[in-house]
């Protein structure tokens, strides 16, 4: 049986990465707490496939909402930062991303993906799970689902702006309508 994860204190990590400047870089749950950020984690199966280029590209895309909520989005599979890279370099048009706007980290070791419960371990790959922290790294939110089906990132925005709401939102509950 898994174990409950909402609620309690999110896994740390920190994961080799490539930036969004392109360069090589780190990232960790440590750093944006430090910083008083809100953390989007996902996770994703492989580079170079076919939903999630759909996925990490409409997200980059609408990275600038994210930013205004005074959240960090971080990208994470089991490919390596040399992966990443020559995905991120490959024109969208080619299957690539072509540069994004947040980093896409590498969990070589597995333990990251295995600590969030979202790996495939015969197969070595993570399922796509979105994860949301707050600033004092405790867990809001966690989805993990089928990897045939790409997020939504209007939904994730929505999560994001309800949980910082602080207040308790109904069904259908839209930023800006009054919470319960």
């Amino acid at each position: 049986m898994a174990e409950r994860m909402v609620g309690k204190q999110a896994p740390r990590f920190e994961m080799e990465a490539v930036l969004a400047n392109g360069e090589f870089g780190k990232v960790s749950l440590e750093e944006n707490m430090k910083n008083d950020k809100w953390t989007v984690l996902f996770f994703y199966p492989l580079d170079f496939t076919f939903v999630c280029p759909t996925e990490i590209t409409a997200i980059s895309d609408r990275y600038d909402e994210f930013e205004d909520l005074d959240a960090e989005v971080i990208g994470v599979s089991t490919d390596s930062k040399f992966s990443h890279k020559a995905w991120i370099d490959t024109p969208r048009d080619k299957n690539g991303l072509g540069g994004i706007k947040y980093p896409l980290a590498a969990d070589l070791t597995h333990q990251i993906s295995r600590d969030y419960g979202v790996l495939i371990e015969e197969e070595g790959v993570a399922l796509r799970g979105l994860f949301i922290v707050n600033p004092d790294g405790e867990l809001q939110y966690q989805v993990i689902f089928h990897n045939n089906i790409g997020r939504d990132v209007d939904e994730t925005l929505r999560v994001l702006q309800a949980l910082q709401t602080g207040g308790l939102c109904p069904a259908n509950w839209k930023p800006g309508q009054n919470t319960l």
